[in-house]
């Protein structure tokens, strides 16, 4: 009989794991979103048993919001509680960001996508091979379903005017901004292919670092051409 998953054992053997928030912080608006980081790495602490000081929490991203310049932010959390954070300058904000569909697949059944977290070699060797004029790559899982990009999540626009995003159960990562957009109402979960993205009217990119970008398919620069 196969052992119950653990996530407590699946990090212990894992010196460099971290849990990890990145956002920005900009003067006279501080980060934004707050309460939803904080969400966020409140749960992924719980699931893998890792302790976190809520106020310590908040007492970084204070100390951060009295820099005088916009900063980029990383926020990461050690398995015995400690926080730290990078900063950054903050990357230039992209018009549009061109992007194709990676040939690796993601596995809708592996926990950690539900994380942010250290474990990202599959995110950072697809980076690794962005190709000239690329600026992100987005991946689908075992069936086919539109995933997430490498550091941000997807969504699209279809002829019916609706806005729509890949669900947590595909195989995705629960994104600040996508959450932010979801609770607003101006964001629905859907099972998405790319016949959907074919026929999208816009697509959108997205993080919390650089809020919604447009975002164009370049399929010649994929692995996928055709939508039969």
């Amino acid at each position: 009989m196969e052992s119950p998953f653990c996530p407590v054992d699946a990090i212990k053997n894992d010196a460099d794991f971290r849990l990890i928030e990145t956002f920005g912080s900009v003067p006279g608006q501080g980060v934004a979103r707050r309460e939803l980081h904080l969400a966020r790495l409140t749960r992924s602490a719980q699931y893998f048993g890792i302790p976190l000081d809520a106020s310590a929490f908040e007492a970084q991203l204070a100390a951060v919001s009295r820099h005088p310049a916009p900063l980029r932010c990383r926020l990461t959390l050690s398995p015995d509680g400690q926080l730290h954070m990078e900063t950054a300058q903050m990357p230039p904000q992209a018009r549009t960001w061109v992007f194709a569909i990676a040939e690796e697949r993601l596995s809708s059944a592996d926990i950690f996508l539900a994380h942010k977290t250290t474990r990202r070699d599959i995110y950072t060797a697809a980076r690794s091979t962005l190709a000239s004029g690329l600026d992100e790559l987005v991946f689908l899982n075992e069936r086919d379903e539109l995933c997430e990009g490498t550091i941000c999540n997807i969504a699209l626009t279809t002829p019916q005017g609706e806005t729509l995003t890949p669900p947590l159960a595909s195989g995705c990562l629960p994104g600040v901004y996508r959450q932010s957009c979801l609770n607003q109402g101006s964001l629905t979960e859907a099972v998405l292919t790319l016949n959907d993205l074919a026929e999208a009217r816009s697509i959108t990119l997205m993080n919390a670092l650089r809020g919604a970008t447009d975002a164009i398919w370049a399929p010649d620069c994929g692995e996928f051409t055709s939508f039969a």
